[in-house]
């Protein structure tokens, strides 16, 4: 309970505790190809916008990777004394969503609202903090009308021959700037065998046209559509960051994240918008993370490796050790998920919280007072304290899988005091406060550990298992499905391993 506390508390006061020692954290910055300090030095709080998910479907642990990601940087950034406001959104209204709601025969909202809630819900078993805002497209349709019509009365935007409203990436010199698309590359797909305007929601760079701000209704949209003043219609996919950045960050973004998929078209487009419309920079920073890869294979549905939260906890994995899992790698380096990770995630886990509840014991610190600890360990950290190796790896670039090296050496040096017994009351102490920081960091709650998977297995339940391996090698698919749903309905989860099966009992 101590350390669910602390987990809560600790991000409130974190913005009262500023402490001049500490360094400000450092990040790469898409933009600059630089790493660059990131300072709070206006009367305001820092701006993070971070592009959100399309909520047509569940998300998987590939789009969690970036949302683990960049809760860890702002943990680290709230740690560090900086007052963070986080903006994300929420895209309700796209292609996908409307193809979507129109194939389920259901307004848009009824069908983006589930998909919503159960990313809300996933988030909170990551223990991600919530943002402080998280808009939607839908609820911002005046203000993307507002912005397209700006770029109109510059003469940016124009209205194409479809009734389209289209940006003239032409207008715009630096276009591209973000991903590295250059004018060779864009004046070669203007060639008489390419559209000169495209109005999908995604593509890739051998689409570079003149982008859709806003597309006038057609017969495939059904009755998603709104009013403007160029007829019925709806947002493009790209606008509605730009105005919602604008709307609840005015003063504007100090980080703009994403994952790396979003540079182009979507970032670059949105520095188009917001820049050619306000005549100021769209971020200060811009941070993407890389791609998740799953057993060394690129993720996609054909593969069936979109593995979701819901998923891997079927198989006896927690969110818990997906989440450290998620962080086991560089951020800005390819993330090779395997089972194998998981498992050591969950040995990890378990051994953190082993040695927190011994630091907690030795320090004669009751878990009342923990939450004091953990707050007190921001301004002592990095005086003597054993994990400040650790924490400075977090200010350097979130380098995440160097800080989980110095902290798993340092509790190997701790675990030399402690088998003789040579640790004193102050030291335990010193070892708690460093230790509550780092796990703060990361996110981790170490009072949730997974159900144990050595549990003796019932006859039965083996005995099914076994018929279904059988029935896999027979290449007999509806036995197989037919036989999981038995073993399920009796309170087991079996997953499949490359020597036959592995029987895991639900919690």
């Amino acid at each position: 309970m101590g350390m669910i506390l602390c987990l809560n508390l600790l991000f409130k006061v974190a913005q009262l505790c500023l402490n001049k020692l500490m360094p400000a954290p450092k990040l790469y910055d898409t933009l600059s190809k630089s790493i660059k300090p990131l300072t709070q030095t206006k009367a305001r709080d820092f701006g993070f916008y971070a592009c959100g998910p399309t909520i047509y479907a569940e998300a998987h642990i590939g789009n969690f990777r970036t949302f683990v990601v960049q809760d860890t940087l702002r943990r680290v950034l709230e740690l560090s004394g900086i007052k963070v406001k986080h903006v994300r959104n929420l895209t309700d209204v796209d292609d996908k969503t409307i193809r979507g709601a129109i194939a389920k025969a259901i307004p848009l909202a009824q069908f983006t609202q589930p998909w919503g809630e159960k990313f809300a819900n996933d988030c909170q078993s990551l223990n991600l903090l919530p943002p402080h805002v998280e808009p939607s497209a839908v609820d911002h349709i005046p203000e993307q009308i507002d912005l397209v019509q700006t770029l109109i009365d510059k003469k940016i935007a124009y209205v194409g021959a479809d009734q389209s409203v289209y940006f003239s990436i032409n207008s715009f010199p630096n276009y591209g700037k973000l991903s590295g698309v250059d004018k060779i590359e864009i004046n070669q797909s203007h060639h008489p065998s390419k559209s000169s305007s495209l109005d999908a929601d995604e593509y890739d760079k051998d689409h570079i046209s003149d982008f859709v701000l806003w597309k006038h209704r057609k017969d495939e949209d059904a009755e998603h559509f709104w009013q403007s003043p160029w007829g019925e219609g709806r947002p493009g996919w790209h606008l509605e960051c730009s105005a919602m950045s604008l709307k609840h960050l005015p003063h504007g973004i100090d980080l703009h994240g994403g994952g790396v998929d979003l540079c182009f078209p979507h970032h670059d487009n949105e520095i188009a918008q917001s820049e050619a419309a306000t005549g100021k920079p769209c971020a200060q920073h811009w941070f993407h993370s890389e791609h998740l890869m799953v057993e060394d294979q690129k993720m996609s549905k054909s593969l069936g490796n979109l593995y979701t939260l819901n998923q891997l906890n079927d198989t006896g994995y927690a969110p818990a050790s997906v989440r450290y899992a998620l962080l086991a790698g560089h951020y800005r380096k390819k993330l090779n998920f395997k089972f194998d990770l998981l498992k050591n995630a969950q040995n990890h886990l378990k051994q953190l919280g082993k040695y927190q509840q011994q630091l907690i014991d030795l320090s004669q610190s009751p878990a009342t007072s923990y939450t004091e600890l953990c707050v007190q360990s921001i301004d002592s950290l990095l005086i003597n304290n054993p994990f400040a190796s650790a924490w400075e790896a977090l200010l350097n670039d979130l380098n995440t899988p160097e800080a989980l090296g110095q902290t798993f050496l340092t509790l190997k040096q701790l675990d030399k005091q402690l088998k003789p017994n040579s640790l004193n009351t102050e030291q335990a102490k010193s070892y708690l406060k460093g230790l509550s920081l780092i796990i703060a960091a990361f996110g981790w709650d170490v009072t949730l550990t997974e159900s144990e998977t050595t549990a003796d297995i019932p006859a039965d339940i083996h005995a099914l298992a076994e018929q279904r391996l059988q029935a896999k090698k027979d290449k007999d698919w509806g036995a197989c499905d037919q036989l999981r749903d038995q073993i399920t309905a009796q309170g087991w989860s079996i997953k499949d391993t490359p020597d036959g099966y592995e029987l895991i009992p639900q919690n």
